[in-house]
């Protein structure tokens, strides 16, 4: 991994780092040797001794009489969940759950227990009430939570990745948290913090690699800077925040879990320990704005025309408003990446039209929380309206989403993109992992003077079905063009040959575009609703318009249709050609 310090930055791209390389082929590799069986053992053990008295030892010190600051938090919360909290129940991914009836001991399911835990939560309470209003709120609920975990670390309550975020939220919103005039109250909380960034010190580097680790060591360099006599945890957190984030981003930017949904939730880590210092009056650390510089560009390179962003890796489609937030908590201003050589999104962009290409394999098993079959995908906006989209949302499942749908959506199928027997180019695991598919990808990429050209294939049926998916790509100057060439070619170097079989071509429609065949049936018009007229033609293959989903960024499914051509491989090769024209 490269060293994101040694790259210049100064609020722009580097020079040369999007530039278009015309005839660049990239290859990437995907290995996923995943956590040694030592390293598995080692961290095992040291959650178990977190029962001893041993660790408890370890966690006591001074403990501070306050805060020397508190960061602002400029991101904005979810008002309604705010008001709900108000209301005495958290509102999480559409379902409500009684605060009163909280089992601190056995929260479930994971994402909940993380939104409880970490307490990101007081940022929805900060929208919806004062601190007037919401510090008695806060401080219950906080009462709460110390009573069944200050004492006695563990699972998931004290995992690294939680605890750092929850440093980061206690500090930031410290206003809602200790406003009591209960010094026994106060003095617990001071407590628990200086407990756990003890803890932190300890575990921060034993987090997953990505984001966990990230959160965990952003924690550690809050609380030295913002706890009394803290400068020598700050020296040591700074060295660990910086080789969190070496491991954590790809050298252009890319989160390496390739989600943007994970690189969102960076760049607000990244945003909050930035927040810290200037809190302090201190000088933020030129590794820490430069790599804020660089991963806002790459996010924004995932962003539509309506400011937000596309459905990548189990993502919901995240609203403009939260991904503006994030970005405006950073202080950033740049323009978006095109050209992602290692995170392995393409972006282009000409007139009102945006075409974004997933040309990478997925990533590794051990980095993916709700990983998706997506290489080759497109998603197509134009202007403030989507058009062509990926179902989106696996990650978000909830009460609106449940886990067996939330399954069906990290498949190929549920991806705009070609999809061969009925299989994924990359096999899903329940567990939300990855198994065998993808593991190269290879890259053409040109900018033309009437317009984009791409070239991807992958490798991702060779094995089953001997087969190299390549797909063509051309967007035209004015972006009221885009031609497409979907190949499946027989694998060179091949332990199957390819026999027939049957594929499928699919391109998801966002919600409020409507579909209707043309009369000869090779082609669709597509309305968008108060936008704009698509038409789409296929040179060969059988057309039909059929029931689609997409998933917003609250994780709410939204009725959709799709644009299949399905046809027939054959052992020789074929090829189906594609057009989408904007004509009204």
């Amino acid at each position: 991994m490269n060293d994101l310090s040694t790259l210049p930055r100064t609020g722009m791209e580097p020079d040369g780092a999007d530039s278009i390389e015309s005839g660049k082929r990239l290859i990437r590799l995907s290995s996923d040797k995943g956590s040694s069986l030592a390293e598995r053992l080692a961290n095992q053990f040291y959650r178990l001794t977190w029962r001893t008295p041993l660790h408890n030892m370890r966690l006591k010190g001074k403990y501070p009489l306050k805060l020397l600051a508190a960061p602002k938090d400029e991101i904005l919360g979810d008002a309604r969940a705010g008001k709900a909290i108000r209301a005495g129940f958290f509102l999480f991914r559409g379902q409500k759950h009684p605060i009163a009836e909280i089992d601190f001991t056995a929260i479930s399911p994971e994402p909940f227990a993380h939104y409880v835990h970490s307490f990101r939560w007081l940022r929805d309470l900060a929208q919806a009430a004062t601190r007037e209003q919401g510090a008695p709120v806060a401080e219950s609920i906080t009462r709460a939570w110390l009573d069944t975990h200050a004492e006695k670390p563990s699972e998931p309550a004290w995992r690294a990745d939680n605890a750092g975020w929850r440093m980061l939220f206690w500090t930031a919103h410290a206003p809602l948290i200790l406003s009591s005039s209960d010094l026994v109250y106060r003095s617990l909380v001071l407590t628990c913090i200086a407990r756990t960034a003890r803890h932190l010190d300890r575990s921060a580097d034993k987090a997953p690699v990505g984001l966990p680790r990230l959160a965990a060591w952003c924690g550690v360099v809050a609380t030295g800077l913002l706890l009394p006599g803290g400068e020598p945890r700050r020296i040591f957190g700074e060295s660990g925040l910086k080789r969190a984030i070496e491991s954590t981003f790809y050298s252009d930017g890319g989160m390496i879990s390739r989600s943007p949904l994970d690189q969102l939730q960076g760049i607000e880590a990244l945003s909050m320990v930035a927040a810290a210092y200037d809190a302090m009056r201190e000088e933020v650390p030129a590794f820490l704005t430069e790599t804020l510089n660089q991963t806002v560009a790459a996010l924004l390179g995932l962003a539509h025309g309506d400011g937000g962003l596309s459905s990548w890796q189990g993502a919901g489609a995240i609203a403009a408003k939260h991904v503006e937030s994030v970005i405006a908590a950073s202080h950033v201003r740049t323009r978006p990446l095109r050209q992602a050589r290692d995170w392995g999104y393409q972006r282009i962009a000409a007139g009102s039209t945006v075409m974004l290409v997933d040309a990478a394999p997925p990533p590794v098993g051990r980095l993916a929380s709700a990983g998706c079959a997506s290489t080759g995908a497109i998603e197509i906006s134009d202007g403030a309206d989507r058009l062509i989209v990926n179902c989106g949302g696996a990650y978000m499942t909830g009460a609106m989403m449940p886990d067996e749908i939330a399954q069906g959506l990290r498949t190929t199928a549920a991806h705009s993109t070609l999809t061969l027997d009925d299989s994924n180019s990359t096999a899903t695991v329940p567990d939300g992992t990855l198994g065998k598919g993808v593991t190269e990808v290879e890259l053409h990429r040109q900018e033309l003077e009437n317009g984009s050209r791409i070239e991807l294939s992958h490798d991702g049926y060779v094995r089953r079905y001997g087969y190299i998916h390549r797909r063509l790509l051309l967007l035209s100057g004015d972006g009221k063009d885009i031609r497409g060439e979907d190949m499946l070619l027989p694998a060179q170097q091949r332990r199957r040959k390819p026999a027939a079989a049957p594929y499928v071509l699919r391109f998801h429609l966002a919600p409020q575009v409507d579909a209707s065949l043309t009369a000869d049936g090779q082609g669709a018009l597509l309305r968008i609703d108060m936008g704009a007229l698509w038409q789409f033609r296929c040179g060969s293959g059988e057309l039909a318009i059929e029931d689609s989903v997409w998933v917003d960024g609250d994780g709410r499914p939204h009725a959709s249709k799709q644009i299949v051509v399905s046809a027939m491989a054959e052992p020789g090769g074929n090829s189906l050609g594609w057009l989408l024209k904007r004509v009204g």
